[in-house]
């Protein structure tokens, strides 16, 4: 059996859809679908999921009423897909729930735009099964409360709560026909409606897929294949055919946008494999994600290169630092008191760095957390550095080779560009380079003809 979700370029319209479809009866292991709500189309150029944040913030702003107004537009948009696919009999159940929406409770905004935001995927749904049952299968929709996904009471950041892979299992497990299930929600325990992050359909159908047992999971998407650079920096990237969990978690993490990091933890506990796939080119095998590589795959020693922008470093210089007992567990609570959570400290005797993601010291927030380390750990030296970019070099193959890290910085050096900090883990999955942002294009392109070309 087999859970396949598809995302919201694959549902924008109807002709996407009826593709969708057709890739969906084409295997009979193909049971459980996950839907996300439709994307930008050819006449579309707004996301649902954008056009039912702004009606929520107009229900907000300015009541129900001009909440309302800004609904119609959604609703017309499903009313023209239903035309398209010729089942508009649907509409009478996709219009009703849109409007309710916005005559819920709007004392608490996060509650009211995550209830808002997952009518999307709840009426894509719908509607899709409503085709598939046109097409003659027997499909039906499944409301992700109702089969049991139980999620944590974080809005717009929900977590997967434990006892729901049981409920999902024994729920999904008694349906027959093909299931469609809306991606992105579920319910608190209170019942209350609750999202992932955005890209949460991918959590839904990793989290479907670990409680079915599924034989593999497959992630339809509008890209052939996971490449080994971002082809908007590197002209005709590798395809990656075969890439490790652990790979693509360091992939996710330094911009690769095709599947959402998140969602690979449900399917990585669980064994499961994952099958990037593109939705308007399903002949093509795409990238599968595995556990291990096998013996066949052990000669790969890099298996891409990822870039990402927005970081900021805190030096901090004390001297005797190494010699002071809890040193490096005050600073990071200053972090913590802070709610900033950090990506990299390299370290040396006497110094330490914090780099983390330049969002979080906005609003005087990097001058209150200096002025504290100052004050808390009578520190020598405090410099900043801002506007740093991580590149990654990845590729669990690189613990099993000699020479890589020197390839990789003789490579950055003669393009010019200089490097602020470097970490490398014990595991030798991936080694990340810091360097100012104005550089980072440059270096990623030195890396992959080093590394890959």
């Amino acid at each position: 059996m087999k859970v396949i979700k598809f995302g919201g370029s694959s549902l924008a319209d109807a002709v996407q859809i009826r593709k969708v479809c057709d890739i969906i009866i084409s295997d009979p292991e193909r049971r459980v679908v996950v839907v996300s709500a439709p994307g930008k189309g050819v006449n579309d150029p707004v996301k649902v999921t954008d056009m039912l944040i702004s009606a929520a913030n107009a229900a907000l702003e300015n009541g129900s009423e001009a909440g309302l107004q800004a609904m119609e537009t959604v609703i017309e948009r499903y009313a023209h897909i239903a035309h398209d696919l010729g089942v508009s009999e649907v509409m009478e159940d996709i219009a009703p729930d849109f409007r309710a929406r916005m005559a819920l409770d709007r004392s608490n905004p996060v509650k009211f735009t995550d209830a808002v935001k997952a009518a999307g995927e709840d009426n894509s749904a719908r509607l899709t099964a409503a085709y598939l049952r046109k097409l003659g299968c027997s499909a039906r929709y499944v409301n992700p409360g109702d089969a049991g996904m139980y999620l944590s009471d974080d809005f717009g950041n929900a977590q997967i709560l434990p006892q729901s892979y049981t409920l999902l299992s024994e729920s999904l497990s008694a349906m027959d026909g093909i299931i469609v299930f809306p991606g992105f929600f579920g319910i608190t325990e209170s019942g209350e409606t609750v999202t992932f992050p955005r890209g949460g359909s991918d959590i839904t159908g990793a989290i479907l897929a670990a409680a079915l047992n599924a034989d593999v999971y497959e992630n339809f998407t509008d890209v052939d294949y996971v490449y080994s650079a971002n082809p908007h920096h590197i002209k005709n990237p590798k395809p990656i055919p075969l890439v490790t969990y652990r790979e693509m978690r360091e992939l996710s993490y330094a911009g690769f946008n095709v599947y959402q990091e998140e969602a690979l933890l449900p399917v990585y506990r669980a064994g499961i494999p994952v099958n990037i796939r593109n939705a308007n080119n399903p002949s093509c095998p795409g990238t599968l994600i595995v556990s291990e590589r096998g013996a066949a795959n052990q000669d790969v020693r890099v298996a891409g290169v990822a870039c990402d922008k927005g970081f900021t470093g805190i030096y901090v210089n004390k001297y005797l630092m190494n010699r002071e007992i809890g040193f490096g567990r005050k600073l990071l609570q200053i972090f913590e008191d802070e709610g900033i959570s950090y990506e990299h400290t390299p370290t040396g005797i006497d110094d330490l760095t914090i780099i983390a993601r330049s969002e979080f010291f906005e609003n005087g927030t990097l001058s209150r957390i200096v002025a504290r380390i100052s004050d808390e750990l009578g520190t020598d030296d405090i410099q900043i550095h801002e506007g740093l970019s991580l590149i990654v070099v990845v590729g669990e193959g690189m613990k099993h080779a000699v020479g890589i890290a020197a390839k990789a910085t003789k490579a950055l050096s003669d393009a010019g560009v200089s490097i602020s900090m470097i970490s490398q883990g014990s595991s030798e999955v991936s080694m990340i380079f810091a360097v100012d942002t104005d550089d980072a294009i440059r270096g990623v392109t030195a890396l992959y003809d080093a590394l890959l070309a």
